[in-house]
């Protein structure tokens, strides 16, 4: 087995894969997130109260959370190009219908309907990545996918900002556009993952046959390497307290990110032009994501060159805890724009540095059930971030609360991460948490 073949063969599917699979990812935040871009004007024209917006916000991540499980069960079986395709296609369906959400009873009903659609993509490609990428490269090949996140904002941001601005074109309302055009431009992506994606090195007729047999092989022995360690079955991973605690990491991860998508957009633009959304605010929203962009790809490749993942990881979220923190505490909207820029990397760059924990110790059947255990239980926190945010906004009499009482519940993600090392430091998953 030739280092050079299996150097190469990492390279190609750098090249193939990753920037497809982020670009799949842009559609599915942008399709989860974009209802935080289009919220007055949707609760305008439909009469939906703050608690309703933040029920049915929430409300995507419990059929995101009970369909998790089954989906990354069904994409080890039947491969992930199928799987993904199936997906996507279904998801779009669903978003692109969010224009026909008037009441509040379709309104939920779509929102869960679409994360039960959407359940299995995220922890999907993050097992499809140990397909293809050795543990020391995964890193950066999660970061690159994890791009999308960010990009789907970046983007997402001004082109959701321009649609809204386009209200009675054909009798549909602003709202409805960004629905439809965001929507179907999901399931488009799902029929052409279906003829692109590959799914498993030994399949991939772009890779020599030196290369295909190079990388299958390095690969396969690492799976081997971790199911022999640690035998997990779909169910026991469950009983695993490590698993528990990338669960809880993850949890209030979502619970610090979901202020960011969901409310920030609006609260920005109330505080910047006095509720407008339009393609100059859309622009401006767009620059804390830009700079997630930039810290994903530099801290995941520092991560994996130093080998540092649990600590760069805490630092990450450290930095972008306090700031999430003062968004709550300023009503100036050039303060909240600049925390924001630093809360929003800090929260979501520091998550594919986090991916390399529980993928570096789960292999085989545990890997899928696994990984998508952390993410369905984990996505909770974001179903619970809206139910708080209203009640601390409330409880305490300005809009403005729930940003502050989101960061100190996320500030517990550190204290998981710092106690991930003082339990593993005299025990064997040390050398998965440095």
């Amino acid at each position: 087995m030739s280092a050079a073949h299996i150097d190469t063969a990492v390279r190609k599917a750098t090249r193939r894969l990753l920037p497809f699979l982020a670009l799949m990812l842009i559609m599915a935040f942008l399709d989860r997130a974009n209802i935080g871009f289009a919220k007055k004007e949707f609760q305008l024209d439909t009469g939906l109260s703050d608690a309703a917006y933040a029920f049915g916000a929430g409300i995507f991540f419990i059929g995101y959370a009970l369909f998790e499980v089954p989906s990354n069960i069904i994409l080890h079986k039947v491969g992930a190009r199928l799987w993904l395709s199936r997906i996507m296609i279904s998801w779009g369906l669903v978003s692109a219908a969010m224009m026909f959400a008037h009441t509040e009873t379709v309104f939920y009903s779509l929102r869960f309907l679409l994360g039960v659609c959407e359940a299995g993509f995220y922890p999907g490609v993050l097992l499809y990545l140990t397909y293809w990428f050795p543990a020391k490269e995964r890193a950066k090949a999660t970061g690159l996918f994890y791009l999308g996140v960010p990009l789907a904002l970046v983007l997402g941001s001004p082109l959701s900002g321009w649609l809204l601005t386009h209200h009675g074109v054909f009798g549909l309302t602003n709202w409805q556009w960004m629905f439809l055009v965001e929507g179907l431009g999901a399931s488009l992506m799902g029929i052409i993952a279906l003829f692109y994606l590959t799914d498993r090195p030994e399949k991939a007729s772009w890779l020599t046959p030196e290369e295909r047999d190079a990388l299958t092989t390095v690969v396969r022995a690492e799976e081997a390497a971790k199911e022999n360690t640690h035998k997990h079955s779909a169910l026991s991973v469950l009983k695993d307290a490590r698993v528990w605690a990338f669960i809880a990491i993850y949890f209030f991860l979502q619970i610090g990110t979901a202020p960011l998508t969901f409310y920030f957009p609006s609260r920005f633009a109330d505080a910047a032009s006095g509720g407008e959304m339009n393609l100059f605010i859309g622009t401006l929203l767009s620059l804390p994501w830009l700079c997630s962009v930039i810290a994903t790809r530099y801290f995941t490749v520092l991560a994996d060159n130093t080998g540092k993942h649990r600590l760069i990881c805490a630092l990450m979220v450290t930095a972008g805890t306090i700031a999430l923190g003062m968004i709550g505490l300023t009503g100036n909207a050039w303060i909240m724009l600049i925390a924001a820029c630093i809360a929003v990397p800090g929260l979501t760059a520091s998550q594919p540095v986090f991916w390399s924990l529980p993928t570096r110790y789960l292999g085989g059947v545990g890997a899928a059930s696994g990984i998508a255990f952390i993410v369905s239980i984990g996505n909770l926190g974001a179903f619970f971030a809206p139910q708080i945010k209203n009640w601390a906004d409330v409880a305490v009499g300005n809009h403005d609360a729930g940003f502050y009482v989101l960061a100190l519940l996320c500030a517990l993600a550190i204290v998981v991460l710092i106690g991930l090392r003082a339990r593993n430091g005299r025990g064997e998953l040390a050398k998965h948490s440095a």
